[in-house]
């Protein structure tokens, strides 16, 4: 089993936010899987079906952002869940807009929905870095991550969800660098980055 923990904030206002692209991620995977519809538990929203034959739980945590290890804490409690079978899909500044990296544990670069989730399960858990890109001057990135993204960003961050859903799988199964290297080549194929691009941020 896995869960499959998707950062952003609840409520309209934050819905197309660069910091809710975590959620926007999780919501196309169940979409695309059929799986069950959303419902309200574990101080968030979570949705259960399989991929590779594996169990998921999606969760969406409504605490808002730097609160969210209390929602993963919870879910992983209840399922009793190590921290190896959290995946955690997060928005990163430190990567080019659309740029996709799996890794494990590491440090939380001021990500605040990171250093709760740490804070309350550990730091070793999986996360799909989503890059959103970053403004260029530290005093803009709150601004920046709180802001819709841009009409111009649409086609690249729809791309991305579904070509992330649809690799989804590959993570169930700890195949993290083919799920990379995959969406790297079919957001590649959609014209999203040139073709020398080899994925190296």
């Amino acid at each position: 089993m896995r869960l499959f923990v998707g950062l952003g904030n609840p409520g309209a206002k934050y819905a197309n936010n660069r910091h809710n692209i975590g959620f926007s991620v999780v919501d196309e995977i169940a979409r695309r899987h059929g799986f069950a519809p959303w419902r309200r538990r574990f101080q968030g929203e979570t949705s259960e079906g399989t991929l590779e034959r594996e169990r998921v739980v999606l969760l969406k945590p409504t605490t808002y952002m730097n609160e969210s290890g209390r929602a993963v804490q919870e879910a992983a409690n209840f399922f009793k869940l190590g921290v190896g079978e959290i995946i955690v899909f997060q928005d990163e500044l430190e990567l080019p807009p659309a740029k996709v990296r799996v890794k494990v544990g590491g440090g939380i670069a001021g990500h605040n929905g990171l250093r709760s989730i740490s804070s309350h399960i550990g730091n070793d858990y999986r996360r799909v870095r989503l890059g959103i890109g970053h403004p260029g001057v530290k005093e803009l990135v709150h601004s920046h991550v709180l802001s819709d993204f841009a009409k111009s960003d649409r086609p690249w961050v729809q791309a991305l969800c579904e070509v992330i859903a649809d690799n989804a799988g590959l993570l169930t199964t700890d195949r993290d660098s083919t799920f990379q290297n995959k969406v790297h080549l079919a957001l590649q194929a959609k014209g999203f980055f040139d073709k020398g691009d080899d994925g190296a941020a």
